[in-house]
């Protein structure tokens, strides 16, 4: 696919298609690295980080996984 690089402020920029954003699963205030790779530019989508807190609060009474049995005990683990 091809873009053309235009002039934004003092800086260059290029648009990115609907359709790599939604493949790439970015969107408008997405993170990226820039880097040059073989004389190339590269971009390449930061995959957010969670923190525990940040994923706990998410579980409800809706989606939460129901307790699960793994069968007995063998070897040396400890239930």
């Amino acid at each position: 696919m091809k873009a053309t690089i235009q002039k934004w402020g003092n800086s260059l920029a290029i648009r990115i298609p609907k359709s790599i954003t939604k493949d790439t699963r970015v969107s408008e205030g997405s993170n990226i690295d820039i880097m040059i790779e073989n004389g190339k530019i590269v971009l390449s989508p930061i995959k957010k980080e969670y923190s525990l807190k940040e994923l706990l609060k998410n579980i409800t009474i809706e989606n939460i996984h129901s307790e699960i049995s793994t069968g007995d005990q063998t070897g040396g683990e400890i239930w």
